[in-house]
């Protein structure tokens, strides 16, 4: 298993470094930007990450909702916007706006702490033996990153002011593999600063920090599928199924169903429902009319939702 591991990173590191040479670095000569070069060797990593993501998207999880469907598309341009967020994440401009705003906060904060003594703890060195083990130890940290984004996400919907920024998520009313990245621009930030900060506390390896993002994005993939599957009553508890996180989008459920990976969190601490349903999706508001007799507005297409999830954030929307 480690050797096959092994041989992955050497080809991936090898595709990285042709990618990087034949297209990126002389880009990045002829705009006079030679001093990012090595952010921009990181960046070719994300870019065919997010490529390969999409190949497996493509060729692997859209035959499976053409094969069972959990209901008919009837909003292709909802769903076609939902690709462009998609896109936006994969291809690496989001990755672009977090080197602009978080990293450099990050890297100022860890790199003042070094200078006082302090490094962060390396949490898979704390288990002898676990440091020798390539895959025991990204599954030690994905276990981490799991529960970390199972907290996370109840906050998103405990904190009045975070949920009017997570709810564009949950306004989609057609779930398809494309729906994973439908987030308001300032909840991701968010989030994302919260798990960089973390991996920079644990110690986690760029390389490790990458295979734990693609996965968990594919993952996210799936189990936001128009699929009607379940995984059964073994594997459904193993790992978050689609029927699962299909039941935290619906409109008759509330307060359930925040794990990402592992729906073990849930089990955990209470808020697991496994119902046999597959109910419609939505956020309540949109369907159901307030004093004033009206309904909110999530905007249509990518700029009004952003500008909608501002004027939620400010209550004046």
């Amino acid at each position: 298993m480690t050797d096959g591991l092994n041989d992955l990173a050497w080809a991936f590191d090898a595709l990285q470094q042709w990618l990087f040479e034949a297209v990126l670095q002389p880009l990045l000569f002829a705009l006079g930007l030679s001093s990012v070069l090595e952010d921009g060797y990181a960046a070719t990593g994300w870019l065919l990450v997010g490529l390969l993501q999409l190949g497996v998207m493509l060729l692997v999880i859209a035959p499976l909702e053409r094969w069972r469907p959990v209901e008919p598309l009837r909003d292709r341009a909802a769903m076609l916007t939902d690709v462009l967020y998609t896109l936006i994440h994969r291809l690496g401009l989001f990755r672009v706006g977090l080197f602009f705003t978080v990293d450099p906060l990050w890297d100022a904060l860890f790199g003042a702490l070094r200078v006082q003594g302090w490094h962060g703890v390396q949490l898979d060195a704390l288990w002898p033996g676990v440091t020798d083990r390539a895959l025991l130890s990204l599954l030690l940290y994905l276990l981490v990153f799991d529960a970390l984004d199972y907290w996370i996400h109840r906050a998103q919907h405990r904190f009045d002011w975070w949920w009017r920024l997570h709810a564009l998520h949950h306004s989609q009313q057609q779930m398809t593999l494309w729906s994973d990245n439908r987030n308001h621009v300032l909840d991701d930030l968010l989030r994302d600063a919260i798990v960089v900060f973390a991996a920079q506390c644990i110690g986690v390896a760029p390389g490790q920090f990458v295979a734990i993002v693609a996965l968990t994005q594919l993952s996210e993939n799936l189990h936001h599928a128009n699929w009607r599957a379940s995984f059964g009553a073994l594997g459904g508890r193993l790992w978050v199924s689609p029927r699962f996180h299909r039941r935290h989008h619906s409109i008759a459920a509330s307060g359930c169903n925040f794990g990402v990976l592992l729906p073990w969190w849930d089990m955990l601490f209470g808020t697991a429902d496994f119902s046999p349903r597959y109910d419609p999706t939505g956020v309540r508001d949109q369907i159901e009319p307030d004093s004033h007799g009206r309904v909110r507005d999530y905007g249509r297409g990518f700029w009004q939702q952003q500008w909608r999830g501002v004027l939620r954030l400010l209550g004046r929307a």
